[in-house]
C-alpha cells in the first residue's frame, strides 16, 4: 500500500511491481489515515533519532547507517506498541512468517523498467526513443514492432526484447552520429546461406508433402467423394 505521489505511479514503478507479482493497493485521495501506520513510524523516527543526531555536523552515510540500526534494534523493535500492546519483535517472532526472499539486485533493475513497444525504420535498422536513435542489430530487422525496455532516469540501460515473450535479446545503443557523417548508411548484413528459402511458385511446401504421403499411408477414404475429372487428374 501507497500513497498516490507520483514516483507511486510512474509507469517503472508500476511495471515491476507487476513483474514481482505484488498487487498494489494506493491510498484513497485526501485520505491519510490510510496510511498511519507509516505515518506514525516516521513521527516515532523524527521524534527520537532524529532529535538525536541534531548536534552532529558531520554527519556522513555510514555512521548514519550504523546509528539506525542500533536505535531501530535497541529502542523500536523492543518499546511495547500501543495498538499491538506487545512489542515489535515479539509481534514478529510469535505470528506466522508471510515474508519470501527478496529479489537479486539485477532482476529488480530489470523489473522495474517502462516496456513499450517502437517502430522499426528499417532502411537502417534503428528507431527512435526519448527523442534519440538507437540501432537495433541486424538479426533483428524483421521486427516490425519492437519491444523496448528503459527506464527515463539511465538511458545508457537500454533493452531489445522479445515481442512474444518478453525475454530480453540484446543492448541497445545511440546511434553513432559521427559514423554516420558522411552520409552514407550501414551496410546491409547478407542473408545467412543456410537459410530456408520460400519453395518455387507451383510447388507443394515440404511440410505438407510430409503429411500427405502420411495421410495416404494411412488407407483412410477422402472426406468427400470425387468428381470423375478429379478421379481422372489423380495419378
Amino acid at each position: 500500500m501507497t500513497d498516490n505521489g507520483a514516483a507511486m505511479q510512474a509507469e517503472e514503478f508500476q511495471q515491476g511491481l507487476r513483474a514481482l507479482g505484488i498487487l498494489h493497493e494506493p491510498t484513497l485521495p485526501y485520505s491519510p489515515y490510510q496510511n498511519a501506520k507509516q505515518e506514525c513510524f516516521w513521527a516515532t523516527l523524527e521524534g527520537r533519532l532524529m532529535a538525536q543526531l541534531e548536534g552532529i555536523d558531520d554527519l556522513r552515510l555510514g555512521p548514519l547507517n550504523a546509528l539506525t540500526q542500533a536505535w531501530l534494534e535497541q529502542e523500536y523493535h523492543r518499546s511495547v506498541h500501543k495498538e499491538l500492546a506487545t512489542t515489535p519483535l515479539r509481534r514478529y517472532l510469535e505470528e506466522r512468517s508471510v515474508g519470501r526472499p527478496a529479489p537479486s539486485t539485477e532482476t529488480l533493475r530489470r523489473a522495474f523498467r517502462r516496456i513499450e513497444p517502437r517502430r522499426l525504420r528499417r532502411s537502417h535498422s534503428t528507431l527512435c526513443l526519448a527523442g534519440q536513435r538507437y540501432e537495433v542489430p541486424e538479426r533483428y530487422r524483421h521486427l516490425e514492432r519492437p519491444l523496448i525496455a528503459y527506464v527515463r532516469w539511465d538511458m545508457a540501460q537500454v533493452e531489445l526484447l522479445d515481442p512474444n515473450t518478453r525475454a530480453p535479446l540484446c543492448p541497445l545503443y545511440p546511434l553513432d552520429k559521427l559514423a554516420n557523417a558522411d552520409g552514407r548508411g550501414r551496410q546491409r548484413e547478407p542473408v545467412a546461406e543456410n537459410a530456408q528459402r520460400a519453395p518455387p511458385r507451383g510447388e507443394l511446401p515440404p511440410l505438407l508433402r510430409k503429411l500427405q504421403a502420411e495421410f495416404a499411408a494411412t488407407g483412410l477414404p477422402p472426406a468427400y467423394l470425387p468428381t470423375p475429372d478429379e478421379q481422372e487428374q489423380t495419378p
